[in-house]
């Protein structure tokens, strides 16, 4: 017994979802205006302020150590509280 058939719907929203970026990326092509060339196009900013410096700058692992564990227990905040609500209303608390 095959079931590869009960896939149909899964594989025409896979190819669906492949297409429309395809689609978008090549309009935007098509569209897009590329006809202006310079040294301000080239530029890293496009402001009108010359860049000073390199744009290349070394952190420090703390503050990405820092991001994580924001990010983390922001995720456990969001994950802990319908389990509080449900407590809650089932009087465990």
């Amino acid at each position: 017994m095959f079931l590869l058939p009960k896939y149909n719907s899964f594989f025409i929203f896979l190819l669906i979802a492949s297409f429309i970026p395809i689609l978008t990326f090549s309009i935007s092509k098509i569209l897009a205006p590329t006809s202006i060339q310079g040294p301000e196009k080239l530029a890293s900013y496009e402001s009108g302020i010359e860049p000073m410096g390199d744009a290349w700058i070394q952190f420090q692992i703390r503050y990405y150590m820092f991001a994580l564990v924001f990010v983390i227990f922001d995720i456990e905040t969001v994950f802990l509280y319908p389990w509080a609500m449900s407590f809650n209303d089932l009087g465990l608390s």
